[in-house]
């Protein structure tokens, strides 16, 4: 899991390097639109594709660092063998419904290819280079949900609940205050330091 790890996270900082990106072009033709009357023109399409591929590419940190909203108001007062049954369910069900996705968007991408569609903005972009990147990321995405379910599965296997509920549960408050704990001490350490 060390290897997903780290391709997850590379994807994150990627997609998150996209949306920032897009917000500094974006927050460019504003200024240029106030002050000089003039556009970079195509920004609002390159932010979409920005968000859309950034987002595909920060699924699957956010799945490992179990940062996905769920409701869990029930979820904490039932027992642990349900509710690893719950996670791993809900597991099966979100990874299966982005594979679908990228099934279908593989289709859309193959379309895109062959008919050479442009976007219909001045930039007349190929879309099949921003379709690419955005089924890549869901690719990566399916790719390190299946790989934690596995791990899970295994560990469950083996008898070690306790550690399978903290790769695919939801997470605690108490784990969210350790987390906030951990967070605070390193910066104090870090300033200390400088």
């Amino acid at each position: 899991m060390t290897s997903v790890r780290r391709f997850a996270q590379w994807g994150l900082w990627f997609g998150g390097a996209l949306v920032l990106l897009a917000a500094v072009l974006i927050g460019i033709d504003v200024l240029m639109r106030k002050f000089l009357d003039r556009s970079i023109g195509g920004a609002d399409e390159l932010a979409g594709y920005s968000l859309a591929i950034g987002t595909a590419w920060g699924l699957g940190a956010a799945l490992l660092d179990r940062a996905h909203i769920r409701i869990d108001s029930l979820y904490v007062l039932f027992p642990q063998k349900l509710r690893l049954v719950l996670d791993v369910t809900a597991l099966v069900l979100f990874v299966g419904f982005f594979a679908l996705t990228l099934w279908h968007g593989l289709g859309v991408v193959s379309q895109s290819w062959t008919s050479g569609s442009r976007s219909q903005s001045a930039l007349e972009t190929p879309t099949v280079f921003p379709q690419t990147l955005w089924i890549v990321g869901l690719l990566g995405f399916v790719i390190v949900g299946m790989l934690l379910l596995l791990h899970a599965v295994g560990m469950i296997a083996r008898g070690d609940l306790a550690g399978a509920g903290r790769a695919i549960g939801t997470r605690s408050a108490e784990e969210e205050i350790e987390d906030e704990i951990r967070d605070l001490k390193e910066r104090a350490e870090r300033e200390g330091r400088g």
